[in-house]
Formats: C-alpha cells, structure tokens, sequence
C-alpha cells in the first residue's frame, strides 16, 4: 500500500532528500571557488581544499538536523508568546552555530593532519561571528523547509486528529470525532465509520471503506481512546471496529482470521484472542 510504505520510510526518503540537496548545492559551492579561483590564473589552494571546506560544513549541518526536529517538536514557536519563542530560537540559533562550526573545524583539521598539512581556522571571534552570519540563515533555512515538509505530508495524506467536546480537554479524553484536514479542506469523520486501523511507524492509518487517513499516535494509546466505543485490538499491528465483523474462521496454528463486511481479512493473533472474546458481541458465534 503506497501510504502505508510512504509513512514506514518517510524518514529515509526525507533524509535521502537532504543529504542530496545540501551536497549537490556544496559541491556547486565548491566548483565555483576553483572556478572563481582560475580567473587569476593559478590557484592558491590544493584543488581538493574547496570540496573539504564545503563537505565538512554539510556532514556537520546532517548531524545537527535531527536537534533542529526536535527542537520544533519540544518547543514549537508560540504566537501568544512571541518574545520567549524569539528568545528561545535565537538562543538555540547560536548553540547551532557554534556546533556546527566546531564539528566542521574538527572534521577539516583531520584531513589535513592527514595530508601533513596545517588547517588555520583564522582569528576565532572574527571567524565565530563570520559563520554565524551564514549559519543564521541556515538554520531558519532548515525550520522552513522541516515545517513546508510536515504541512505538505499533512495536506497530501489528510492527516486526522480527534475532536473532543472541550476546547482544552486532556490529550486522554475519549472522542468519538475526527477533523480530517486535506488539500484545503476540512471536514468531520465519526469514529463509527471506521473499519479498523493500523499501525504504522508513528502514525495509525484510519481504514474507512477504501479510504486512508494517518493520525499521529501510537495504536496503544489510541485503542484505549476508541475500546468504549466497540474498538478491540487484535494484532500488535491491527485493530477492528466489532461491529464491522463478518465472520471468525480459526486456523491451525492457533491464530484466527477475521473477515470484515468490506472484505478485509485480518489476523487474530493468538495473543489477543482472550481480550477479543472479552469485548466481541454475544450475537458473534465463536467457533
């Protein structure tokens, strides 16, 4: 299923992304020093200086980029409180700088101890304020790019969140609505119309007919959400919506398979069959 396997690896192919991007723009960065360089007629540095120069600030944007996630995760920037997120993002602005810049000096002078020479980084506070001058842009650079990404993947796939009757209700509350935001729109979809779910990576995919909607929660924490409302898990990776079963067929090996009205078969894992048993209608025959 193309959603299914998109959300398992959207981690690699987001990665694969970035690490082409930013070494197909540092080599161009690189190749238009020796270009630049020529003009002159001879070149003051070794031709492999410019490709080190430029690879070793890429290899230590790539290590940093996952801090960056986080930091939107842990401290997303609030509106309401606009000078203590300034104050925050400028702070962690810094911090990224200067790691940045020390890892990046790091990985310069090994290859050049490597090649017996010499990396002078130059007169630090001038060099340190240099680099933070570039690094700034770079760092709000990336937040844009990390936030179009996830609103994008947002709008492509029509992520779902719960609905609950109080603006502020707890994360835990119970909710029997889902608001789907998709290409623009918005609309409702109620819980009873759910076929089953499925886990995937961080998200559960929502089944509703042949429709697929990801919501961003773990199967653990959103079956104990939806088992009041006739929800029962049945695999480490599956959930079904009781009502929507068709049949029970027992297998073999002690497992079962469960037949839903769309047609779906999914399996029931020996592991969660007494908690099925526990929770299935009484007017279900189990064989």
């Amino acid at each position: 299923m193309t959603l299914t396997h998109f959300q398992r690896y959207q981690t690699w192919y987001a990665a694969l992304f970035l690490i082409g991007y930013i070494f197909i723009n540092n080599t161009i960065n690189a190749s238009s020093d020796i270009m630049e360089a020529q003009r002159d007629g001879t070149l003051p540095f070794m031709l492999w200086e410019p490709f080190v120069w430029e690879y070793s600030s890429a290899i230590s944007t790539l290590l940093l980029f996952p801090a960056l996630v986080w930091l939107l995760q842990a401290q997303p920037f609030n509106w309401q409180k606009i000078s203590r997120s300034l104050l925050i993002y400028l702070l962690a602005s810094v911090i990224f700088s200067l790691l940045h810049v020390g890892i990046m000096v790091a990985i310069r002078k090994l290859i050049y101890i490597v090649q017996g020479m010499q990396y002078d980084f130059g007169l630090v506070w001038f060099e340190l304020l240099y680099e933070y001058r570039k690094d700034l842009w770079g760092f709000l650079f990336l937040i844009v790019v990390i936030k179009t990404y996830q609103y994008v993947v947002g709008q492509l796939t029509g992520e779902a969140t719960p609905i609950t009757h109080a603006e502020n209700a707890p994360q835990d509350l119970n909710f029997d609505r889902l608001l789907v935001k998709k290409l623009g729109k918005e609309f409702i979809i109620c819980t009873d119309k759910i076929d089953w779910l499925e886990s995937s990576g961080n998200y559960v995919n929502l089944h509703i007919g042949t429709r697929i909607y990801p919501l961003r929660a773990t199967m653990t924490h959103l079956i104990s959400r939806l088992e009041p409302q006739g929800f029962c898990r049945i695999h480490r990776s599956h959930a079904i919506r009781l009502d929507a079963i068709e049949s029970i067929t027992p297998l073999s090996s002690g497992d079962s398979e469960v037949k839903l009205t769309t047609g779906k078969i999914l399996n029931l894992s020996r592991r969660y069959k007494e908690q099925f048993k526990g929770q299935i209608n009484s007017s279900v025959v189990w064989v």
